[in-house]
């Protein structure tokens, strides 16, 4: 059994230390990451070294904590963007227009950005296409291309690439949007949130009629009423999608003189106009706590105030310092100077003051918390703006018109009408899973803790298993104080024994204080009735919310965390946050789905032994002359076969290189360890555009689909994955045995009679060098 502190150690060094292209470390220790992160921010400033020592000494005792692709990239040199948010640009509703923003999605996801996209400007299926004499296919279609397309993707570092998309509620193919998640392995790689307007609540309300709308044109009409419980009962049973009120964003937004938002990035709490990205970090509150657990606990104000003014200036930097993998995105912040400065260790520092998650105490002392941050970052701000000027599309007159700026305190106010204001927005709550647990594994973001302790299994470089011991921060503080026999205060409490209403209120209290969103989600017992769900989100919107996410366990979804009593509670194959700081979705708007697997990702491949056992299966492709063969040798850990490499091997030479490559990808994949499960998935999914084959009574969209197929067959052989749930095979159309093409020929009067890939019928002729189906007219030669 090891510490607690061996974990924040795994995650330092599996995301976030710098290392060569060999693997080997470059960074030593973990204040060697904090240097070179220091060194690199204040890089811009004109007495560097000053800022270097104070941006290290902040960060170094966690009380300050860039955002994970700013510790990751910066003073790296490397081609990655330090900005975790974007926004993309408007889809024009052309077809060149969609695939060059699809180019433009793949290049920001490959820098390590998660995207948001409103696909609100695509016109709805069935509508007329002028000029080509078709029907549009809708966005939900060319959503299906994005998702296709994020999953070839891996984001820098270790993660998948992330993607919010977004429909508003007025548009034709909203009821198609609310139940595209309820498809299974629909959309999988998009958080799905409806922008909600002001006028469909007010609808909602009077129960009236709703007219579905796009470019002028009304499509149908639905009552307001029965679309808001259509959206609901789909996050009801699937907890997307989630909801976005748009129109308050926009209301409240400071930067309205100059944008409009329309989206928002992956998790929700961060809306951004087209273009439009992010930089985030966090206080971590926890760390500012003072006599904690005894009756004058509280938090340093004097010591918020300084590192939230030191936090500001960090992040300006990395403006200056960040690669953007798009340059209107470069145009686009420099333009305004965007950050989102936030908290962490919220939950962890309400317990050890004494406070109960959700109380009306608990709200007071948040509150003035959170005032005090959004008072100090805008002086800040303001006292930057002085020494190095505002951002570029600063207007006094127009910026403190607006209802957002009109919201600041009034010392606040004057002090950006008199020297500017240095950052268009500043604050934001992300979801902060990694580095919370790098903070010693505190409390996540705004969250409650999840739970107080857990055990955690985890993978080691010779195969083998360690069980660790997680402890939340303010446990393993408590018990340091007081010993392990003292009972726990009332004050510990997680999210499992919390009332909706304990969640709105505290995700309220913080959203007044914060310019942009928050990452938070409600998570609500299997068993609330459907009445009492709908009401969370009405409440939501009665508070003053920007959006409401909920997670509930359902037969759709599951359990995403569980901690029973004795078991491991683990946090997704590869992840890297535990129960205690990722919930089922870290977002406002939307909902991020954990994977469910058992251990964590391993740095160096496994040994390979001398022996193997393993399989061979032959695989007959209709349009090969000769059969493929497959082995799939496994390795036992544990008691538990695994797959450990395989081999594809065929006498037809057309496909000899990218088999190879397969052979070799595949079986590094293997060798990592951990849930590797995926790689069925991703092959399954690949279709080839000239045309899969029909194997069997089924459609198999391409060569490489019919290989993830084998893979999956010899994963379920071997008991890696379960038996699947078998549906009824789709009945082959009755053939006419005298006339098996339809046409009136006998089988004689063709050259070869085959089962065409397209539409399934034997009706596919080989003539003159080319396939021909009688059937349906497809031609592999066209």
């Amino acid at each position: 059994m090891t510490g607690a502190t061996d974990l924040p150690t795994q995650i330092w060094d599996m995301k976030y230390r710098l290392k060569d292209e060999s693997g080997q470390p470059i960074d030593g220790t973990r204040e060697e990451s904090w240097r070179r992160v220091a060194t690199a921010l204040a890089a811009v400033e004109a007495q560097p070294d000053l800022w270097s020592q104070r941006f290290f000494a902040a960060m170094s005792d966690h009380r300050f904590l860039p955002a994970g692709r700013i510790i990751a990239g910066a003073g790296t040199e490397r081609a990655v963007t330090l900005f975790n948010c974007f926004v993309m640009g408007e889809i024009p509703d052309s077809m060149g227009g969609i695939f060059a923003h699809l180019r433009e999605a793949a290049l920001t996801l490959q820098q390590g950005g998660g995207i948001g996209y409103d696909f609100s400007s695509l016109r709805p299926r069935g509508a007329r296409v002028k000029g080509v004499g078709a029907d549009a296919s809708g966005p939900l279609s060319f959503m299906d291309v994005w998702d296709a397309m994020c999953r070839t993707i891996m984001s820098a570092g270790h993660r998948r690439g992330a993607m919010m998309g977004t429909l508003r509620c007025d548009h034709p193919d909203i009821e198609a949007f609310v139940q595209a998640k309820s498809e299974a392995g629909r959309l999988t790689n998009f958080n799905l949130s409806v922008l909600v307007t002001d006028a469909f609540m007010a609808a909602v309300e009077a129960d009236a009629d709703w007219p579905l709308i796009f470019a002028g044109k009304t499509y149908g009409t639905l009552r307001a009423r029965a679309l808001w419980n259509r959206i609901m009962r789909a996050t009801y049973e699937a907890s997307e999608p989630g909801v976005i009120f748009i129109d308050r964003i926009n209301r409240l937004n400071p930067l309205a003189y100059c944008e409009e938002i329309h989206a928002t990035n992956p998790c929700g709490e961060q809306p951004l106009p087209p273009y439009g990205a992010c930089l985030l970090g966090s206080i971590n509150l926890a760390q500012l706590v003072r006599r904690p657990f005894t009756a004058t606990a509280g938090l340093d104000l004097e010591a918020l105030d300084d590192l939230t003014a030191l936090a500001v200036r960090a992040l300006d930097n990395a403006i200056d310092i960040s690669r953007f993998p798009l340059e209107h995105q470069r145009r686009e912040a420099e333009a305004k100077r965007r950050i989102g400065l936030g908290i962490t260790g919220l939950a962890d520092a309400l317990i050890m003051c004494g406070l109960t998650y959700g109380s009306r105490e608990a709200v007071t002392a948040t509150e003035t918390w959170m005032a005090r941050l959004q008072r100090a970052a805008y002086l800040a701000s303001s006292a930057l703006a002085a020494e190095k000027g505002s951002f570029p599309l600063f207007d006094a007159e127009a910026y403190l018109a607006t209802e957002g700026a009109r919201r600041l305190p009034e010392e606040v106010r004057q002090a950006i009408a008199a020297t500017g204001l240095r950052n268009g927005l500043l604050t934001s709550v992300a979801p902060t899973g990694t580095i919370s647990i790098l903070a010693d594994n505190v409390s996540s973001g705004l969250e409650p803790v999840f739970a107080f302790e857990y055990s955690r299994k985890v993978l080691l470089p010779d195969g083998s298993h360690d069980t660790q011991m997680v402890t939340d921060l303010a446990m393993r503080r408590f018990r340091a104080l007081k010993g392990d026999t003292q009972p726990l205060p009332p004050a510990f409490v997680d999210a499992q024994n919390l009332d909706p209403a304990a969640h709105l209120v505290m995700q309220a209290a913080v959203q007044r204080y914060i310019d942009s969103s928050v990452s938070k989600t409600i998570n609500l017992p299997e068993d609330i009735g459907f009445e009492a769900f709908k009401d969370v989100y009405r409440q939501a919107y009665d508070l003053g919310c920007k959006g409401c996410t909920t997670y509930r366990p359902s037969s759709l979804r599951g359990a995403v965390l569980e901690t029973p009593a004795g078991d491991a509670a683990e946090d997704g194959a590869g992840a890297s946050a535990p129960p205690s700081q990722t919930t089922a979705a870290v977002r406002e708007g939307g909902v991020a789905q954990l994977e469910p697997g058992s251990v964590v990702y391993m740095t160096r491949p496994l040994d390979r032994p001398a022996a193997l056992p393993g399989r061979t299966y032959k695989l007959t492709w209709p349009e090969s002359d000769h059969a493929i063969y497959i082995t799939l040798n496994d390795v036992v850990q544990d008691g538990r076969r695994r797959p450990f490499e395989i081999f594809i091997n065929s006498k037809n030479m057309e496909h000899y290189a990218w088999t190879v490559a397969l052979t070799r990808m595949i079986s590094a994949v293997f060798r990592r360890g951990g849930d590797v499960a995926f790689v069925v998935e991703e092959l399954k999914a690949v279709f080839d555009p000239r045309g899969g084959a029909w194997m069997q009574g089924r459609y198999v969209p391409s060569l490489l689909a019919a290989i993830g197929e084998v893979i999956e067959e010899h994963m379920i052989a071997i008991g890696f994955l379960p038996e699947p749930v078998r549906l009824a095979k789709p009945r082959r159309p009755a053939v006419n045995a005298e006339d098996p093409t339809g046409t009136g020929e006998s089988a004689e009067q063709l050259e070869r009679v085959d089962q065409c890939p397209k539409c399934g019928g034997l009706g596919l002729v080989h003539q003159e060098g080319c396939d021909l189906c009688t059937l349906c007219g497809y031609s592999r030669c066209l």
